[in-house]
């Protein structure tokens, strides 16, 4: 499983045991329109309490990130949908090279919960 859920924190784990993955946020009004799961090797939904209305990006390589992305004001309950490509490209990487980057992608998805 690639998307493992724990109270105000979402685990996105990579295929690659030595990658950084390219993360995309996107914070919707209601809920985002499906992707095609052609595009995607994985996609995943869960929920999401955020106590702050922000959400900080780490790395397990390269920690917390400086940039946050706001959900909203206040916090709150949140529906997330994430969706990645590029995972078996960055598991052969990983095993062959054993480093890479940005190979694997993830569209991170946020709504709030009662829309």
């Amino acid at each position: 499983m690639f998307l493992n859920t724990f109270r105000g924190r979402l685990d996105i784990y990579s295929a690659g045991h030595t990658h950084t993955a390219s993360v995309t946020a996107e914070v919707w009004d209601g809920p985002p329109p499906v992707q095609d799961p052609a595009n995607w090797d994985e996609q995943d939904e869960a929920d999401f309490e955020s106590t702050s209305g922000e959400v900080a990006v780490w790395s397990m390589s390269l920690g917390r990130s400086d940039d946050v992305i706001t959900l909203a004001e206040l916090g709150g309950s949140w529906r997330v949908r994430v969706n990645c490509a590029g995972r078996n490209e960055a598991a052969a990487l990983s095993g062959d090279e054993g480093t890479g980057e940005g190979v694997e992608k993830d569209l991170v998805q946020f709504w709030p919960a009662k829309s």
